[in-house]
Formats: C-alpha cells, structure tokens, sequence
C-alpha cells in the first residue's frame, strides 16, 4: 500500500525534519507512529498525503507515484484517502453534519446514504445530539472527534490520524479507537501518530519510533489487549486493538474500504 524509499524532508534555511526514511505499509495494515514532538511524525503524515513533497527519495502509495499523479487519477486517490488534522481543519461556520459529509458529496453518494452514515458515525461517538451544532461551537475534544469521523465517513482505503486522542478522556479515547478498528476491520490501512502510548503498547500492530527525523526504532505492541471491566479480555467486540467498547457505543458499521 505504501513505499517510502529514502525519503528526506528540508525546511529553509537548514531544518532537515526527516532524513533518510525507507518503510514500507502493507495494505490493511494499522501503523503507529511515534516519538516526541518536533520528531517529524506530522511531516512524516503531510508527505503521505501529499500537502507536501519530499526534498529527495520516492513516495508511492497503491503503486503510484503520489507526487506525480495530476488531473483524474490525483482526484480519485485523494477520495481514497481520509485524513483527521491534528488541528482539525474543520468548516467553523457548518454544522456538524454538513463537515462529516463532505467527503461523501464530493464522491456524488446518495444522499439519504449520506445521511445515514453521519448518524452512524455520531452514534457511534455518542454525539447524536451534536448533529445540527455548528462546529465552531463545539469543545475541542467534541471537534477532534468530529475531525475523525469526517476523515472516515467515506470509508476511505487509506486513514492517516495525527494525535486522534489528544483532548480526549479515557472513554472518548475508546470510542475513537473503536471506530478506527471498525474501519481497520473493513480493510482500511492507517497510520497513526501519537504521543499516547495507552493506545499502542497493548496492540499487536507495529509501531514505528522517529527521533530527530530519523528511524530509531520498528516494534510491535506486546499484544495483550485491554482488560475489559470485568477483568477479562476482551475478545468478542471485533477490536483488534484489545480496546474494551466504548459503553453506550453502538455498532454502526463503518462500510466497505474502497
């Protein structure tokens, strides 16, 4: 799915942000990105969807050349990828429905499927109640998950999320990590940039550490999963994050990865 072959980034005057990164993401896989701020984990996620171009080396996702793709073809892989800002970049003047469902009109969906995913998606984050707000009105943990559940509506084959859980309390947490493992399970790839380690340490995805721009480290969690509130582990909600449900979550379906 995605090749990144010597790839370095540098700012004038002389600010390298990533230097020399080759790693290669398989179709369907999760991915978590880490390290600390300043790393170049954000720079790393801008490349990929193409805000930015690399100073040298090659980026190539589903075969193609993302930097070299133009016209048609450019249109219908950004369709294909969804992406949750770390500054959310939401539409402040629109309603909460209306910036879910912007990447679903673009795609020239049905719009009473349009509709019907956006209440999913809600649901989903326990914010039905949110639909008509505009999003200039909402806390900034209401919005990033807003941001979320924008970059996911269109079930998107490709989902990169930078610090999804960085306003979030501990149950908000769960029910976005339980969202993008819906969409994991529907086939999606993602790649995942954070600083919160309670949402990788327990995987069994791979985690790859940038330190100073570069690779310093390529693991993967220890696989044990998250205790569920009677101790147990949980193994029957589809989580492949070993995340426990979100209470009061509803199973909404996040539809076929394209």
């Amino acid at each position: 799915m995605i090749e990144m072959i010597k790839v370095t980034k540098r700012y004038p005057p002389d600010v390298t942000a990533l230097d020399d990164i080759s790693v290669s993401i398989a179709s369907g896989e999760m991915f978590f990105l880490i390290g600390r701020s300043g790393a170049g984990k954000t720079t790393l996620l801008k490349l990929l969807c193409n805000m930015e171009r690399p100073t040298n080396g090659l980026i190539e996702i589903a075969g193609m050349n993302i930097h070299q793709v133009t016209g048609n073809k450019l249109a219908k892989l950004r369709q294909k990828v969804g992406v949750a800002y770390q500054d959310f970049r939401l539409l402040t003047d629109r309603t909460v429905a209306e910036n879910i469902a912007i990447s679903m009109e673009v795609s020239y969906k049905k719009p009473e499927l349009i509709r019907t995913r956006v209440k999913s998606l809600l649901a989903q984050l326990q914010l039905e109640d949110k639909h008509d707000k505009l999003t200039g009105d909402l806390s900034r943990g209401e919005q990033q998950r807003i941001a979320l559940a924008r970059a996911v509506a269109n079930s998107p084959s490709l989902i990169l999320v930078d610090e999804p859980t960085g306003n979030l309390d501990a149950t908000s947490t769960a029910q976005v990590m339980e969202l993008l493992s819906r969409s994991h399970n529907a086939g999606a790839t993602i790649v995942i940039a954070t600083h919160d380690e309670s949402i990788y340490r327990h995987s069994s995805h791979r985690i790859m550490e940038i330190n100073n721009g570069r690779i310093s480290s390529l693991t993967k969690g220890d696989g044990q999963g998250w205790p569920n509130a009677a101790g147990a582990k949980d193994g029957g909600s589809g989580n492949d994050l070993g995340w426990p449900k979100a209470a009061g979550a509803t199973d909404g379906g996040s539809g076929d990865a394209i």
